[in-house]
C-alpha cells in the first residue's frame, strides 16, 4: 500500500520520520511577542480575523499557519517582519509528508473542502483503529515510532472537522470503500458509526457512490478540491508515491465539473445514509 491519501501523514522521501521544531519554535515566537503586546490569545485572533484555536495551535506548535496568517500577526504585533522571516524556515511538519504540505496549509483555513475518494477512507473520517490498521500494513514496514508519528498527525488534521463549523466539507465515498472490510468487521462497524455519526454534522455532507454505476465521472482516481478565503480555488490529485498541487483554473475548473457531476451520481445523503445503516447491520 501507499499513502494514505487523505492526509499524507506518511514518510519523507529518505524513508525517515519527519522531526523539527520549527514549528514549536515559531510558535514560541508568537506567544512571545503577542505577550510583551499585551494581546490575549483571543484580542489577537479578533484582530487578525482568525479563531482563538486557530492562534493557540500555531503557538503551540500543531498547525502550520498560513501566508495570511503570519502576515496579519506581524501587523497586528509591531510589523517588524521578523515572523515573516521566521516563517520562510518553516518546512517541515511532523508526520506530513514533503509534496502534502502546501495543501495541508490551504486545507487548514478552507472555506469549502470537497474529496472524493476510491481506495481507502479519508484521513479526516478515519478511526484510530482504521488508520492503524493502514500503518501497520504499509510497505515498507514502519517502525512504532512512525506509526506514532502518522497516527498523531492524522489525528491533529481531524480536528479540522470539529473546530471549522463555517467550513463546507463534501465526501463522496464509494461503497467498496467499506465492501472490502480494512481491518476486519469491528474495525468496519466502529467505522461505520462513526462516519454515520459525522454525517448528521450540519456542515458535512456524506454521500455513497453505489458500486453498481453505469457511468462514473471519478474513474480517473481521487481527487480533492479547495475553496480559499479569497474564493480562490485548488485541487490536489494523487498516486502511490506523489500528489500534485493543481492552482492553473483551468485544470480546477475540469476537476470542479467532474466533482459536480459525481455529486449527482452519488447517492442523496438521506440514501447513503440508508445505505450506511443496512450495511452496519449486516456485519
Amino acid at each position: 500500500m501507499g499513502a494514505d491519501s487523505s492526509d499524507m501523514a506518511v514518510l519523507g522521501g529518505s524513508g525517515e520520520p519527519e522531526v523539527s521544531d520549527s514549528l514549536r519554535t515559531f510558535g514560541a515566537m508568537v506567544q512571545a511577542l503577542r505577550e510583551h503586546a499585551g494581546l490575549g490569545r483571543e484580542q489577537l485572533a479578533e484582530s487578525i480575523g482568525y479563531s482563538k484555536h486557530m492562534v493557540a495551535s500555531v503557538e503551540q506548535g500543531r498547525r502550520l499557519p498560513d501566508t495570511a496568517f503570519v502576515e496579519g500577526v506581524d501587523r497586528a504585533l509591531g510589523g517588524t517582519r521578523a515572523l515573516l522571516a521566521a516563517a520562510q524556515h518553516l518546512g517541515r511538519q511532523p508526520g506530513l509528508a514533503a509534496w502534502f504540505r502546501k495543501w495541508a496549509r490551504l486545507e487548514a483555513t478552507a472555506i469549502t473542502l470537497y474529496t472524493y475518494e476510491c481506495r481507502l477512507i479519508p484521513g479526516l473520517l478515519q478511526t484510530e483503529a482504521y488508520a492503524r490498521t493502514l500503518f501497520n500494513n504499509q510497505l515498507p514496514p514502519l517502525g512504532d515510532g512512525q506509526i506514532e508519528a502518522q497516527w498523531t498527525a492524522r489525528a491533529e488534521r481531524q480536528r479540522l472537522l470539529r473546530e471549522r463549523p463555517n467550513t463546507e466539507f463534501g465526501f463522496i465515498l464509494e461503497e467498496g470503500l467499506f465492501v472490502r472490510r480494512t481491518g476486519g468487521a469491528a474495525v468496519t462497524r466502529e467505522l461505520i458509526d462513526h462516519v454515520l455519526e459525522v454525517a448528521q454534522w450540519r456542515n458535512i455532507e456524506i454521500q455513497v457512490m453505489p458500486q453498481v454505476r453505469e457511468t462514473h465521472a471519478g474513474l480517473d482516481g481521487p481527487m480533492r478540491l479547495l475553496e480559499t478565503t479569497e474564493n480562490r480555488w485548488y485541487g490536489y490529485c494523487e498516486g502511490q508515491r506523489g500528489g500534485i498541487l493543481v492552482s492553473d483554473a483551468k485544470e480546477v475548473s475540469v476537476l470542479q465539473r467532474r466533482y459536480a457531476r459525481m455529486r449527482s451520481q452519488a447517492l442523496t445523503s438521506e440514501d447513503s445514509v440508508s445505505l450506511l445503516q443496512r450495511m452496519r447491520g449486516n456485519l
